[in-house]
């Protein structure tokens, strides 16, 4: 019984803290991605660049309206998602200011 014992506790920190820190992670998440949004536009914007920028902007929005009007763990989860894809997407247009 004792090698489940580390694992069973894994599961519980991974799991057991549940909503509060998917509710306190949103708007971290949404900093960064705003955050890399304004670090994108530093660089000189190709076209393609400038698209997935505005694709991040909108989904910074819809990830602030999904943590603002969050009832649950899937629609934070979701804010999340969004968040993080934004961040991706920043980070893909301030490669191609780059180069």
């Amino acid at each position: 019984m004792k090698p489940l014992a580390p694992a069973f506790l894994t599961f519980l920190l991974v799991f057991g803290s549940g909503l509060p820190a998917l509710a306190t992670n949103c708007p971290l998440q949404i900093q960064r991605a705003e955050e890399g949004i304004k670090k994108a536009l530093r660089g000189k914007l190709p076209p393609e660049a400038k698209a997935l920028l505005e694709e991040a902007r909108q989904l910074v929005l819809e990830a602030r309206a999904s943590h603002e009007g969050a009832r649950g763990k899937p629609d934070h989860a979701d804010a999340i998602r969004k968040a993080k894809t934004a961040q991706a997407l920043a980070e893909e247009a301030a490669a191609l200011a780059a180069q």
